[in-house]
């Protein structure tokens, strides 16, 4: 492991992701990282006690060349929102280990996903790649901000993991769905202002900015996002279909086929303006945020990330 990018490197682990097997995850990095000295340069391992508990650790991580995060995507955001606080030039580079639910930034990353054996011995023998972050009210996110329907099928779903259900990745985001939409009667009225055009009037039932392609456990609502150009992908629907076609729709973007219709519009940009009547449900990879203006943007080559 002569070439290892990881050098001296800080593990943060979630001991109760995935249902507690995280706790595992974390004894197997310990071991992992104790018995193959040659892929760092000196390590240590954090667990984290609660809630934005990996935030603090991640800001305070000055010195070392990598940051490594263990867990579901909500510890990812935790420590992408961490390492954001720091200066660029004292910024590590970041590797995941994704023991998770939803696992979506691993898709995006092509890293094996429940599997810390494989992660490590991908990250070990990986690159660093430049990607972008991107910022909503002064939070960041490293894969998906959304509104509407599938925001709240996504807050539902967060709800529900932290209730200890048995179901996971794209089962729990369709039974979720099923039970929001067929809740759902009318959109969230919002003027949208994408890259300083004209503003749009929408009545948002999806609304998802998306750094990777997909959401949900691999939902490809933005099938062609990449990570390292620069830009966010956007999709939005620009009619109000009847709540039989929105679930018909639903089924549709689990392959990414939802972009063939003309229910929806994709786009890139660099930045939006979105303000809504009401609050509306609103997500950033998989936590809920709360408002009624918004102001995104991308971050480009905010980080370094080794897959």
């Amino acid at each position: 492991m002569a070439d290892s990018p990881l050098g001296r490197t800080l593990l943060i682990a979630n001991p109760a992701a995935h249902s507690g097997k995280g706790a595992a995850g974390a004894d197997f990095a310990r071991r992992f990282l104790s018995s193959y000295s040659s892929a760092t340069r000196g390590y240590e391992v954090r667990l984290t006690r609660g809630p934005g508990d990996a935030v603090g650790i991640a800001a305070s991580a000055v010195g070392y060349d990598t940051v490594l995060a263990l867990g579901g995507d909500g510890v990812i955001h935790e420590v992408v929102n961490g390492l954001m606080r720091l200066p660029e030039s004292a910024r590590p580079q970041l590797g995941v280990i994704p023991l998770g639910s939803g696992n979506d930034y691993a898709r995006t990353l092509g890293m094996p996903k429940n599997d810390v054996e494989g992660a490590f011995a991908q990250l070990v023998r990986g690159q660093a790649r430049e990607l972008e972050v991107g910022s909503v009210n002064g939070a960041h996110f490293m894969e998906t901000l959304s509104f509407g329907l599938d925001a709240a099928i996504a807050i539902d779903t967060t709800a529900r993991r932290a209730a200890d259900t048995s179901q996971e990745g794209e089962a729990l985001f369709i039974t979720s769905g099923l039970k929001v939409i067929s809740q759902a009667h009318q959109g969230f009225p919002c003027t949208a202002r994408f890259d300083g055009e004209d503003p749009i009037d929408l009545s948002a039932l999806i609304f998802a900015v998306q750094v990777g392609p997909t959401y949900g456990g691999g939902f490809k609502v933005c099938p062609d996002a990449d990570p390292g150009d620069g830009l966010l992908d956007v999709c939005y629907n620009v009619r109000h279909p009847s709540i039989p076609h929105f679930l018909a729709l639903f089924g549709l973007a689990r392959w990414g086929r939802h972009t063939l219709t003309k229910v929806v519009r994709l786009r890139r940009l660099r930045h939006a303006t979105v303000d809504f009547a009401e609050e509306p449900p609103c997500q950033v990879d998989g936590e809920q945020l709360r408002g009624t203006h918004f102001e995104i943007e991308v971050v480009p080559r905010a980080l370094r990330v080794i897959c």
